[in-house]
């Protein structure tokens, strides 16, 4: 279930878009509560590759697991984290624009299982939208304000 969506548009070629997009490094810069990131795979991105993402949450450091579940290349990725009965999916898609620039739309989506996370569903989606919800917006910034 879409809980989140936001598009934006970027003042570079999509190329570049994405190839920051997918550098998960970059996560602390881009999103408020990422505060680490351990890459797990080698290699390029591509399906199956996995990060370990710390968030700082309400003064705790949370650790997940992440992992790219749908992959193209300069179209769109998808990833997902399952914890604690929370299976929380973001997914991208990437389209050219006039002048070189690219559009980034996102839409996230989570299944609780347990009828105490059924029952605080919304009230974690609007902790997890609080967190989230300027990710592009920062993403823009990042990706525009590079050399």
């Amino acid at each position: 279930m879409t809980f989140m969506k936001q598009s934006v548009i970027i003042q570079k070629p999509l190329e570049e878009v994405f190839a920051a997009a997918i550098d998960f490094s970059n996560s602390p810069e881009v999103m408020d509560a990422v505060v680490d990131v351990e890459l797990l795979s080698e290699g390029p991105v591509r399906e199956g590759y996995r990060f370990k993402e710390t968030r700082l949450i309400r003064g705790r450091k949370i650790p997940a697991v992440i992992e790219v579940t749908d992959f193209v290349r300069n179209e769109s990725y998808s990833v997902r984290s399952v914890q604690n009965g929370l299976d929380l999916r973001y997914h991208y898609v990437f389209t050219e624009r006039e002048a070189g620039s690219t559009e980034v739309t996102f839409r996230g989506e989570m299944k609780t299982e347990g009828i105490r996370n059924t029952m605080m569903k919304p009230l974690i989606q609007r902790i997890i939208k609080k967190e989230d919800e300027d990710h592009l917006p920062r993403l823009k910034k990042f990706i525009e304000n590079r050399p």
